[in-house]
């Protein structure tokens, strides 16, 4: 039985640390075993700009300890307004690693987000003509759709069109959530990638509120059937190319988490790489882990991969409950928090 391996640094395609004092709390717990990661733009304001992109790389690398060797990969907040031009600027000067996708309401801070899709055309075009990256929360939520459909009816109504439409934009469809959102990444790689998170691998809509509502489970898209988590845990550990880490991982204040109505989102980037390799083990497939978590990414983004090492050893250790940020009474949930995680990162 393997209890010790060792693998590049992985990155993380698809990472929340909001801003602020929250941004300072939580941001080292990726930095210290990722190499980069995808940082989501829906802040509030959000960062619509390459300005704005500047802006917020410097309060990111701010936040981060002396010592790391982190690097934050910016993203920017498409609207119904956005400028192409801007958007190819900021691609250009390395400010942008792509542009992301919120329809609008969505999910949270996403107000702000694309409420008419054709208004969003021209930046596409743009994208695909200087190969930048489109990165999209892919749900519909048109109120005729049942939430647990919003995934499957975004890929049937425009994201099936609009690879047609620009085969030549490399697109990621995140945080997977359904068997119709793997099916529909590998059937269009490798124009399309997708994006698993860790939550999505291990629950079920029967755990959050099969035995009593568990509202720190409440996440967009939202956790689904055992059919569902089954397809995206022989996805991950498939080894195809096309499936890469996005831990989703956001935090939010207690408070606004466990309100009358709460808002989404799961903090588990403290927990993120040994939740995978806990996946991983029971599948049968740690020798798979290392592509998903640190090459199968930087092949779509067209970057290269980490060249520094971590090490995975089983080890039993207890994770936080919740980690806390500067102000009065402020904390965040930490997912898995109180349980014995089975991997421990001893090296890197």
């Amino acid at each position: 039985m393997t209890t010790r391996i060792t693998i590049r640094k992985p990155d993380d395609w698809h990472l929340h640390v909001r801003d602020g004092e929250m941004l300072k709390a939580v941001l080292p717990y990726t930095a210290k075993n990722f190499g980069r990661a995808i940082l989501m733009p829906n802040l509030i304001p959000p960062v619509t700009t390459t300005r704005d992109g500047i802006a917020y790389r410097e309060r990111a690398t701010a936040a981060l300890p002396k010592s790391s060797t982190f690097k934050p990969l910016i993203t920017c907040y498409l609207t119904d307004d956005t400028d192409p031009n801007d958007v190819e600027r900021g691609f250009k000067e390395g400010v942008f690693t792509g542009v992301k996708l919120y329809p609008a309401n969505a999910t949270t801070n996403s107000a702000a987000g694309v409420t008419d899709y054709r208004k969003i055309m021209r930046v596409l075009e743009r994208m695909e003509k200087i190969d930048m990256p489109f990165l999209m929360h892919g749900e519909d939520v048109d109120p005729a759709i049942d939430v647990f459909d919003r995934e499957a009816m975004f890929i049937e109504r425009y994201l099936s069109k609009w690879t047609r439409q620009f085969p030549g934009l490399r697109m990621i469809l995140e945080h997977l959530s359904s068997k119709d959102g793997v099916d529909f990444v590998k059937s269009t790689a490798p124009q399309v990638g997708g994006t698993i998170t860790p939550y999505h691998m291990i629950l079920t809509r029967t755990d959050w509120f099969g035995w009593g509502l568990k509202p720190y489970m409440y996440v967009m898209p939202v956790i689904k059937t055992e059919k569902d988590r089954i397809a995206l845990r022989k996805a991950a550990t498939s080894g195809e190319a096309c499936y890469f880490l996005g831990t989703d991982s956001a935090p939010h204040p207690v408070a606004k988490k466990l309100a009358l109505n709460g808002i989404p989102g799961i903090f588990n980037a403290p927990v993120a790489i040994e939740t995978y390799a806990r996946v991983f083990e029971e599948e049968g497939a740690l020798d798979r882990l290392e592509a998903f978590a640190a090459l199968n990414g930087p092949r779509h983004y067209k970057l290269p991969p980490n060249e520094e090492r971590i090490t995975l050893e089983k080890s039993p250790w207890t994770a936080p409950e919740e980690v806390k940020v500067a102000g009065p009474d402020e904390r965040a949930l930490v997912y898995r928090g109180g349980e014995t995680i089975e991997w421990r990162v001893v090296e890197g």
